[in-house]
């Protein structure tokens, strides 16, 4: 009976190691999927930011612009590229736990902003071999979308309004300078989202 006990405890503790073993594999795997959630978020985030940057910065440009048919022409009749929001991406990261942020507008003619980022914190378990120490790195990309805007200049030349904007929401602003107090949000003219690339 001895006999047996003693050939059963080597059985044992292979048994616990192995369950042991299992364990902080799991949790290796678990925090590589902490991490990459963690990275893409913050990628998430910062390229939504970014977007919403630029769209704040047109709201500025547009009231520069106010006796402008041309731009007006350009920003709400044709593909608008908007002004670079990327200025500030590398301090959103940094809010959301990330470093070594890349942003820049996307190609073609889209107005938005891809970001590519890994995340500060490290992996710590090196169970994965080539694991420790890497981060999760992770990329978003974020678009401006018309939200059914569309220009319309006035044909008389000198008329104080240079014309108007009108939207499928039934939403329209007079241009004029004396109009600016009541310029509509840009939330309303321009939509911000997560796109695919």
């Amino acid at each position: 009976m001895k006999s047996e006990e003693g050939q059963a405890a080597p059985l044992y503790i292979t048994a616990v190691t192995g369950l042991l073993f299992l364990a902080l594999v799991f949790f290796a795997f678990g925090e590589a999927d902490v991490k990459r959630n963690g990275a893409q978020t913050a990628a998430d985030a910062t390229a939504l930011a970014a977007a919403k940057d630029s769209r704040k910065l047109l709201k500025l440009d547009l009231m520069a612009h106010v006796m402008d048919r041309g731009f007006y022409t350009e920003v709400f009749n044709a593909p608008y590229v908007g002004m670079d929001g990327c200025a500030m991406a590398s301090s959103f990261g940094a809010r959301n736990g990330a470093t070594e942020v890349d942003c820049r507008p996307v190609s073609g003619m889209r107005w938005g902003y891809e970001v590519e980022l890994k995340s500060r914190k490290k992996m710590s378990a090196n169970l994965v071999p080539g694991t420790e120490g890497r981060r999760a790195e992770a990329e978003a990309v974020a678009v401006l979308d018309n939200r059914g805007c569309t220009f319309v200049p006035n044909p008389i030349p000198t008329s104080p309004s240079i014309g108007t904007v009108g939207c499928l929401s039934g939403l329209v602003w007079v241009v004029s300078p004396q109009s600016l107090a009541v310029m509509p949000d840009m939330t309303l003219l321009f939509d911000v989202r997560l796109a695919e690339d």
